[in-house]
């Protein structure tokens, strides 16, 4: 059974949050503020942490930036925050995904799903995620088997989103490890590749999701993956 820790001040979304997680078979613990959280956090080492930005006392992203100088539980942020520059604060600090309330528990089920996917220690210089193959040794990769004719531009961004896939990747973070000596905003050039990616992948499985303003996402749609 896999363990969900909810930070949150508001009672009544933690009992709503509870009554969600319960139903999917969580064992569920909560606290209502960071400090609380991060003890609960240290006990009872979850496998999920839902954590609210609008805490009392230490805030949602400190309380994060704490959590992750010992863990690398995945988080998923809820907030009614939906400013970019909060989202991408959240995203590079640590959190995993980023939820605005209010949400669907649909929605909210599948993300935690998503986040939760831990891929086991790699054995060989491989990353695959459905259909697709990164061969990290000879910088190949290969969709459904068929070699994808890339730069090396463009092999360096699929690889940074294989790495997380599922998970939000901030445009900074994609820039910081692609262009790291840039001095100039290559956020134009990086759209560009990005839609030369998107062709070259085409409807094969997996797709790169735009998330406006604050980064990508690659989803793996293969339902037998």
């Amino acid at each position: 059974m896999s363990k969900a820790l909810i930070i949150d001040d508001e009672q009544q979304m933690r009992r709503l949050l509870r009554m969600v997680l319960e139903s999917r078979g969580y064992e569920v613990c909560d606290a209502d503020e960071g400090q609380r959280g991060l003890q609960e956090a240290a006990f009872h080492r979850p496998d999920v942490v839902l954590l609210d930005l609008g805490l009392p006392g230490m805030g949602g992203i400190e309380t994060l930036k704490r959590l992750r100088e010992w863990s690398d539980v995945p988080v998923l942020i809820l907030s009614v925050r939906n400013q970019e520059a909060i989202k991408v604060e959240a995203l590079e600090n640590g959190a995993d995904d980023y939820v605005t309330k209010p949400f669907g528990s649909a929605e909210l089920l599948a993300r935690l799903e998503v986040i939760q996917r831990r891929r086991a220690p790699r054995q060989s210089p491989e990353i695959v995620t459905g259909p697709l193959k990164l061969d990290l040794l000879h910088h190949e990769a290969r969709l459904e088997e068929e070699l994808l004719k890339l730069t090396p531009t463009e092999f360096s961004l699929l690889k940074i989103l294989t790495e997380h896939a599922g998970r939000v990747v901030t445009q900074n973070q994609i820039t910081h490890q692609v262009w790291p000596s840039q001095n100039s905003d290559p956020a134009e050039g990086l759209r560009v590749h990005i839609n030369h990616l998107r062709k070259k992948l085409g409807t094969r499985g997996v797709r790169i999701v735009n998330e406006p303003g604050i980064g990508y996402r690659l989803e793996n749609q293969d339902p037998t993956a």
